[in-house]
């Protein structure tokens, strides 16, 4: 392509669009204003939730967040500069400020998500990892993910490849679920990856960019049979922006893609921060402080309502031994997701002593220090149970008493699965700064070296429509998927219908960039889990 030389050959050239400028002059003083003001909101509110923690090892929560943060930097460079490389080539934006524009939207974006992705993402990893990460095993569960994650998305974006952050943090979480899996003594109940949650997600993953080309391909094919304009299907002319309402559906679906990625994709860093924190500082994280005053007792409330639903199918006959033997079968039941007579005896009783010792305490912050961590764990490993029952459906229930296990399970999620305002804002300041610092080198290979051709406005517009569309349709569901291979494969789409054709070479690395990002990831996870075991 014409416009490829100027950035290959390093000879600036105006009419270049990465060389475009103006519009962002009192943009990066805003922005910078804006990071000052996240990072002091930041340093405050961790300060006041570790007032409460009696010890806080300071370096290893120093060290594991800037990791966490770090993978979430790394992501900028690669996810979010997909969202900008259409209105850049298609010179709604100047490059700066679309920059900044989009790195401004996955802030917002990161700041309103709800958090299912983010624990979607954790149901992946070993229940017991989970349950003892404040452990040996814990920590290097989390460094694993985060190094190994860290190291591909740098490799690929050095290489100006759009690999999927996504399909690399699932590839991780695999890899620990193989390596805590083999490391387990012979003949342990150590469960290793969720075969089934694995399943769904990579089905996401591998639908997703086929969506994105078809679904790009024909609304591009829609758009020219109904709206007739040939300033549409050409490409830009010199620096010349589109026509006002062009760009004003362009810059639209950029903000949209921006939005939406941060979402769906800045969910991943806070799930393993939160981890993070409830392993290092469990008495600040392991229960949520922050709902309302009345949070305990209607959990105490469900408790029971669940507790006598249950006790409707208990078989005549069939006996726990004691507290330890229900608390052991539920673990196995969750381990190896199987159901029988006993596990509901033994769910019933967990429920009921679980509630118990929670009952003299009126609010979160009244439980005791030494008693928050055990009580997290035993409602988390409650809440696992109880997807065998409303998900999996294992135990079949009428009508009333599912809802009283739902309703139960809600206030199980509620007490454990929660992201502070402060997490949220951490990782989107990272995510947006990561944009402002490597943005350049995946928009080039989506702006230029995916079609032969210039892209037009209108295959910008079909690309980042379906993206956006596609990738928040995701976030309501609780489900990850990868903007790269989205919006790449939907600008994919739109050359090929527009039979421009399309650069094989860059196809080539890209496809084969999705391929082995799962094994390399796995492998790589797998080896650190091994390193890290040793070391902590």
């Amino acid at each position: 392509m014409v416009d490829a030389v100027s950035s290959e050959a390093g000879i600036p050239r105006p009419d270049h669009p990465l060389e475009q400028s103006g519009g962002a002059k009192w943009f990066l003083p805003a922005f910078g204003v804006l990071v000052l003001v996240g990072i002091i909101y930041v340093g405050y509110a961790l300060s006041q939730d570790l007032a409460i923690a009696k010890t806080v090892p300071w370096i290893l929560l120093g060290i594991a967040l800037l990791i966490a943060l770090g993978f979430e930097f790394v992501n900028g460079f690669h996810d979010t500069a997909n969202a900008v490389a259409t209105v850049i080539y298609t010179r709604s934006l100047p490059a700066e400020f679309a920059v900044m524009w989009s790195g401004v939207f996955n802030f917002l974006g990161v700041l309103t998500s709800s958090g299912a992705v983010a624990f979607g993402i954790l149901s992946l990893l070993p229940v017991e990892l989970i349950l003892q990460v404040g452990s040996s095993s814990g920590f290097a569960m989390v460094f694993a993910l985060l190094v190994a994650a860290i190291l591909w998305n740098l490799g690929t974006w050095f290489l100006g490849l759009p690999a999927s952050s996504s399909h690399t943090m699932v590839g991780s979480i695999i890899g620990v679920g193989l390596a805590n899996q083999f490391m387990a003594p012979a003949g342990s109940a150590t469960s290793g990856v969720d075969w089934g949650q694995a399943t769904n997600v990579g089905t996401t993953l591998l639908v997703s960019p086929i969506v994105g080309f078809f679904a790009a391909a024909a609304l591009l094919y829609a758009m020219k049979l109904l709206v007739r304009n040939p300033a549409l299907y050409e490409a830009p002319k010199g620096n010349t922006p589109p026509p006002w309402w062009i760009r004003a559906l362009l810059i639209f679906t950029c903000t949209g893609v921006s939005f939406a990625h941060g979402s769906n994709d800045g969910q991943k860093g806070m799930g393993l921060i939160m981890l993070i924190l409830i392993g290092v500082v469990p008495t600040a994280y392991a229960l949520n402080r922050t709902p309302d005053i009345n949070y305990l007792d209607a959990y105490k409330s469900a408790s029971v309502a669940v507790e006598q639903a249950l006790g409707k199918y208990v078989k005549p006959g069939v006996t726990v031994a004691d507290a330890n033997a229900a608390k052991a079968a539920v673990q196995e039941a969750v381990r190896s997701k199987t159901w029988n007579d006993q596990t509901t005896i033994a769910l019933q009783t967990y429920i009921h002593n679980t509630t118990a010792e929670l009952g003299p305490y009126p609010t979160v912050e009244k439980v005791p220090t030494d008693l928050v961590s055990n009580a997290r764990n035993d409602i988390y490993l409650i809440g696992e149970a109880l997807k065998l029952i409303d998900k999996k459906k294992l135990l079949p229930m009428q009508d009333a008493d599912l809802k009283a296990v739902t309703d139960y399970h809600k206030a199980v999620d509620n007490a454990t699965k929660f992201i502070p305002l402060w997490v949220k804002i951490a990782v989107a300041l990272a995510l947006g700064l990561g944009t402002m610092v490597g943005w350049k080198r995946i928009v080039v290979t989506v702006g230029e070296k995916i079609g032969k051709s210039h892209l037009t406005y209108g295959q910008g517009a079909a690309a980042e429509l379906v993206a956006m569309i596609t990738i928040g349709m995701a976030d309501r569901l609780g489900l990850p998927v990868s903007t790269t291979h989205v919006l790449s494969s939907g600008v994919a789409g739109t050359m090929a219908a527009n039979g421009s054709g399309l650069q094989w070479s860059t196809v080539r690395n890209l496809l084969l960039a999705w391929v082995l990002t799962l094994p390399c990831s796995i492998a790589l996870a797998f080896v650190l889990f091994v390193i890290f075991r040793q070391v902590f």
